[in-house]
């Protein structure tokens, strides 16, 4: 029975006709195939629809926003949005207080757990970067899994390698490894993010060189507190370890990949920003290209002087040694980046700041971040 009523709720919700949907709406393209909803119209309104007879209440969750459903005669419920920052965006639907996720929405890790999601689009000349290119060669992205011992656990990573990578069997690539945020994991960059279409158009216009990019768990997939008597501190901390340890050496083992610091490269998005710092900085002797997307940083705290064991206070050793050190944050989401940035600079840090106009703490964010950061990384300096 329960299989009856849950096909019949997502045939509805996904395949029912427009209704009040505006006339210039379309399917997000997060859709589940086939799904008329939700949809998007040229204002970056959403419109939601699900069907759910025997529900009392229903809303839609969206960017921590939540929108009251109507019901009609047919128990359809349908609700459209305010106008949406352009990008993609977790939501959820409310059900008599217990929180779903659309049955005609793709899902996607984020929140500590499967969510809906919906991009909502920019023009087609500002999402160019991130949009697929059929004129263009394209990269493989591999689910790779490996035996962690420091974990006593099967992992997971995804590789992507260049488009050349399979003819050019004679050449290594510097490795870029690229880590997720809080409540997210290894699969974000390659579905949220984007990064194999970033990275196609970024190569096949020379923008960048051609990089092999290891998206791999960062051990933070939860909110942090969820972990009874964890500290802040211990949160994600098993990552560095397992990233020089064993990920590092499983990528060198098994892809042509370059192994000195010149050509390795670590960034990541918001608690990932963090970890990234923490690993790099007290392993400079392994990275010399060092990226932080609205990371979660703290370190200005107890003065530059003493972040990371001093790293800062000879700026000359530091910036012979560090070829790249890029911060960048949505001018929206107030993390603090341009003062770090600033604090930096003051100290003679070499460092690059952008701000990405207009947005929060968000993919779209992250993905203008990693446009702006790989023309940086792997150059000659």
């Amino acid at each position: 029975m329960k299989t009856k009523i849950f096909a019949t709720i997502v045939l509805l919700a996904g395949m029912m006709p427009a209704g009040a949907a505006a006339d210039n709406s379309f399917p997000a393209e997060t859709n589940v195939p086939e799904a008329a909803y939700p949809r998007v119209d040229d204002a970056s309104r959403a419109y939601f629809r699900l069907a759910a007879p025997e529900a009392k209440d229903v809303k839609v969750d969206i960017c921590g926003k939540k929108y009251d459903m109507t019901r009609d005669d047919k128990g359809v419920w349908s609700v459209s949005t305010d106008p949406l920052v352009p990008g993609f965006h977790y939501y959820f639907l409310l059900v008599d207080g217990v929180s779903v996720v659309d049955p005609a929405s793709e899902t996607f890790y984020g929140c500590g757990r499967m969510a809906g999601g919906i991009e909502i689009p920019e023009s087609k000349e500002e999402a160019a970067y991130y949009t697929f290119n059929k004129d263009v060669p394209h990269g493989r992205v591999s689910e790779c899994k490996y035996y962690s011992d420091i974990e006593k656990a099967e992992r997971r990573c995804y590789v992507y390698t260049p488009a050349e990578y399979e003819k050019r069997t004679d050449k290594k690539y510097p490795v870029l490894y690229l880590q997720h945020g809080m409540g997210e994991d290894e699969r974000g960059w390659h579905q949220q993010g984007k990064m194999a279409n970033i990275l196609d158009n970024q190569i096949a216009s020379g923008k960048c060189v051609p990089m092999i990019v290891v998206m791999d768990y960062g051990n933070c997939g939860y909110g942090f507190g969820a972990r009874p008597g964890e500290t802040r501190e211990e949160f994600g901390a098993l990552f560095t370890p397992i990233l020089l340890n064993e990920i590092i050496p499983y990528i060198e083992s098994n892809f042509r990949a370059l192994s000195d610091r010149d050509n390795r490269a670590m960034a990541g998005l918001s608690w990932g920003g963090h970890e990234t710092l923490q690993t790099t900085l007290y392993n400079l002797d392994k990275f010399a290209h060092i990226g932080s997307f609205s990371g979660a940083l703290f370190f200005l705290k107890d003065g530059i002087d003493k972040a990371y064991d001093g790293v800062f206070n000879d700026a000359d050793a530091f910036n012979s040694r560090v070829k790249t050190f890029f911060f960048g944050m949505g001018s929206e989401e107030n993390f603090g980046s341009d003062l770090i940035s600033k604090a930096l600079n003051d100290a003679g840090i070499r460092n690059t700041y952008y701000v990405s106009p207009g947005t929060h703490h968000e993919w779209l964010t992250w993905r203008r971040c990693l446009n702006e950061f790989l023309p940086l990384i792997f150059k000659n300096k």
